[in-house]
């Protein structure tokens, strides 16, 4: 399909992709909701986040109000958490978001989906933050787990291609249809925590906070890091996505965006506990209840808030996507447009990123 077809049927579909939001309340949502440019008083920008610790860039940016006051007062902001990728990228499609924090998996499958037309990645956010946790007493090793059931948070997304390409390397079939010598079963993580606590998966294969809350609430066991597999531990969990046709009316604000995913860092690296603070209240208000602050602490260790996308992470998901199945061979040339975020990383006397 065209990507000039596509976008027609995705806004068509519009409505429906709502309903793919987590049933989570939009935060700090005013105003007219139907997009940006849409020639009122005031410009909307849709941003989309998850409610993993894994995207504290968002959670600490929105309560501490950096991204209202970085965009401004003459925008209107409408946060929209979503459980995973595919579902935001969905919602993004249908130009139902202007940009969005999100995995490196999700952001190469709408670039391949739209033959590099859709998005544009223009600044990191965090590296690192997820485990696979299981069960201590049906899983006593990595053999172990053949014949297992181990839960990612959905088909496709960042966790689901990592576990699903670690399988392969060792020989293991994991099947899309969940059969095979390894059984993957994408479902939302806040599901994974009853799933794990009635017994029918073995373990899960999850960002934080979800890892954490699986140790410390079920008991579970940490058998894997996923920063073990990668080069000094360093893979891009979280990086920022923006929509290309919104870049192009509004650079203005793209650069307000990356500027706030900037100052957010910032505050989490100098204000630690107070970014604590601030993440597990977002979370309140999303879910109805604050994280324990011993499930708060953990998540954050795990986790390191960067600016830089670590580009060649990305580029090495890409191939284990294709290896597995996941995704066509893509050219990913052009998927970064990192401009403003190294003129602002200069302008403060930061190390510039890179694309490659």
């Amino acid at each position: 399909m065209e990507w000039s077809a596509m976008k027609l049927s995705r806004r068509k579909a519009l409505a429906a992709t709502a309903a793919l939001v987590i049933g989570l309340p939009v935060l700090a949502a005013c105003g007219d909701d139907s997009g940006s440019g849409d020639g009122g008083d005031k410009v909307t920008v849709n941003l989309g986040f998850f409610p993993n610790i894994t995207h504290a860039t968002a959670l600490v940016g929105l309560e501490k109000g950096i991204f209202a006051e970085k965009l401004g007062s003459d925008v209107t902001l409408s946060p929209k958490a979503f459980n995973a990728g595919p579902e935001a990228i969905e919602a993004l499609f249908a130009e139902g978001l202007d940009a969005t924090f999100i995995g490196p998996n999700p952001a190469i499958n709408a670039w391949a989906q739209s033959k590099g037309q859709a998005i544009k990645i223009v600044a990191g956010a965090a590296s690192g933050g997820v485990s696979l946790v299981v069960n201590p007493d049906k899983v006593k090793s990595l053999d172990d787990l053949k014949g297992k059931k181990i839960a990612t948070p959905q088909l496709g997304n960042t966790q689901d291609v990592a576990i699903r390409s670690w399988a392969k390397e060792r020989g293991w079939t994991a099947n899309q249809d969940g059969t095979g010598d390894l059984s993957v079963v994408p479902q939302p993580n806040a599901q994974t925590i009853d799933t794990f606590k009635q017994g029918t998966i073995d373990g899960a294969w999850v960002p934080e906070p979800f890892a954490s809350r699986l140790i410390l609430e079920s008991g579970a066991k940490k058998l894997l890091d996923e920063k073990d597999l990668w080069p000094d531990g360093k893979f891009v969990i979280t990086h920022l996505i923006v929509r290309q046709e919104f870049a192009k009316e509004h650079p203005d604000l793209v650069k307000k965006l990356v500027e706030a995913t900037v100052a957010s860092g910032d505050f989490i690296a100098s204000n630690t506990d107070e970014a604590k603070t601030a993440a597990n209240a977002q979370l309140e208000k999303l879910t109805g209840k604050p994280l324990a602050q011993e499930i708060v602490d953990a998540s954050f260790k795990e986790i390191d808030f960067t600016n830089d996308p670590i580009a060649s992470s990305l580029l090495t998901g890409a191939k284990n996507a294709e290896a597995i199945g996941l995704l066509d061979p893509v050219d990913l040339n052009g998927i970064y447009d990192l401009g403003y975020l190294n003129e602002i990383l200069k302008a403060a006397g930061k190390p510039e990123v890179s694309a490659q």
